[in-house]
Parts: C-alpha cells; sequence; structure tokens
C-alpha cells in the first residue's frame, strides 16, 4: 500500500505563537510529528509550511518540506495545494495528520491509509474511540461521531450524541456502552484529487454552525469511513499548558 503522509503547518498561532517550531526534546515539533510519521509505512512524509523558517527547520533535520501560500483559510486548502505541488495524482492516497501531534500512533495513520484504499464508496477516512466518561462526552471541545451499519460517518457534533435519553431519568450514567459514543479523532485520508476539490466545495451551513470543515463533505452526500479503534490518541499541543506536558513526557 503506498500512500503519502502531508502535515500542514502554520506558523501564527493564536494560543501558541510559533507552534511548529517549539522546541521538543531538542528538535521542533513539526520535526517531531514528521519523524513519528515517517514510522508509518507511508511511502513518502511532507511537511506543508507557510513559512520558510519551517521549512528549513526541516531541511536542517532531513524531513522533507513543501513552502505553500499563507493565506489558506484551512489546512485542506494548504494540503490541496500541496497535492498540486508534488503532482500527486486523483487515486493516490493522502493522510493528513495535524502538525500538533507528536504522539500520533504510526499504526493508526496505517489503518487510516488502509481503510480507505478498502472503501471505494468512500471519498474520505478517519478514526475515533469509545468515549468512556461524561466529562468526555459533555465536552464540547471533544468531537463526536456517530456511525451507519458500514462504519461510515453520520454526523459529527460537538454535542453529547447519540442522547441516550432515559440514562439521567433512571440515574444512571450519560455514557451509553451499546452503542458507545466516539470521540473523533482529528486524523483524515484522502483521495488527492477529492482534496483538490475540496476547497472549491461551498461551506455548510453545519460547517460554520459547529466550526467542524468535515462537515462540508456530508453536507455535499459524499461519505466518511471511520476506523474505531482501542488507541486513545495522545495528546495534542494547542496550548502552553499542552506543550509543557508534552515535554515532560519527552524529558
Amino acid at each position: 500500500m503506498n500512500y503519502t503522509v502531508l502535515i500542514p503547518a502554520r506558523l501564527a498561532s493564536t494560543r501558541l505563537p510559533g507552534k511548529p517550531l517549539a522546541d521538543i526534546g531538542g528538535l521542533p515539533m513539526i520535526v517531531r510529528v514528521a519523524q513519528r510519521a515517517a514510522l508509518s509505512g507511508a511511502s513518502a512524509v511532507v511537511v506543508a509550511a507557510d513559512d520558510a523558517s519551517i521549512a528549513q527547520a526541516c531541511a536542517a533535520h532531513g524531513v522533507r518540506a513543501v513552502l505553500t501560500r499563507r493565506d489558506h483559510p484551512t489546512g485542506s486548502d494548504r494540503l490541496a495545494e500541496a497535492c498540486m505541488l508534488l503532482g500527486l495524482a486523483g487515486n493516490d492516497v493522502v493522510v493528513n495528520v495535524q502538525g500538533d501531534e507528536p504522539l500520533i500512533a504510526p499504526a493508526l495513520i496505517d489503518a487510516c491509509a488502509a481503510l480507505l484504499v478498502q472503501r471505494s464508496d468512500c471519498v474520505m477516512s478517519t478514526a475515533a474511540h469509545a468515549i468512556d466518561s461524561a466529562a468526555e462526552l459533555d465536552n464540547p471541545n471533544v468531537v463526536k461521531v456517530v456511525l451507519d451499519a458500514q462504519s461510515r460517518a453520520l454526523y459529527f457534533s460537538r454535542a453529547p450524541i447519540p442522547w441516550w435519553r432515559d440514562a439521567r431519568a433512571q440515574g444512571a450514567s450519560a455514557v451509553s456502552t451499546s452503542p458507545a459514543p466516539l470521540r473523533h479523532i482529528g486524523l483524515y485520508a484522502y483521495r488527492a484529487g477529492f482534496l483538490r476539490a475540496f476547497p472549491a466545495l461551498p461551506a455548510s451551513p453545519l460547517e460554520d454552525t459547529e466550526a467542524l470543515e468535515q462537515l462540508r463533505v456530508l453536507w455535499h452526500g459524499e461519505r466518511i469511513a471511520v476506523h474505531v479503534t482501542e488507541m486513545r490518541p495522545g495528546p495534542g499541543i494547542d496550548t502552553p499548558e499542552d506543550l509543557a506536558r508534552v515535554r515532560a513526557l519527552f524529558a
């Protein structure tokens, strides 16, 4: 199975300025992410950078990078340009690994790519794992996904879905076990042709309401296959506090 990992990297960050270059155990974060992704079965790992300083940091540590425009509104737009710069064919599989996930599991990257290869009915694949905590279920920063009988996404939401109607009336935990609610993991595989076309699709009202870009795919009638894993994702980095926790793990 041949596929390419693309890692979008944007220098500006409201909560953590210069995030891709933040030091983690002596290496820039973006290099840590690329090294982790290289442990998967990907045939290539490429950083899609918006600033020359990121590309230079990658080059200094043997990581391939392409320089993209700075004005892309989303990571998907940045990756669409990277697909064109790399000359990827329409059916080539691309996995989007977020640039703030230095502890991403390589096996999960492989599983996401393999699922898309198997599912000709879907234009994308992603991952999820079961939620076992009422606090996670109620947390709007934890994105939930519900599936159909073929393990395709029906809907993504920041709300607690599916809602167990009788739980509170029975004095039970709000977390159902059948089916267990699923936490969406922000890892995506695409066919390069769809990824290039995605930025031209009109945004959906649901996408704007939930602030979840993947809802645009469902709004336009396309399908997303979902790999359900028992592995919880490693901690991502959005804030200085997150960075301190991950630095402690590497230390």
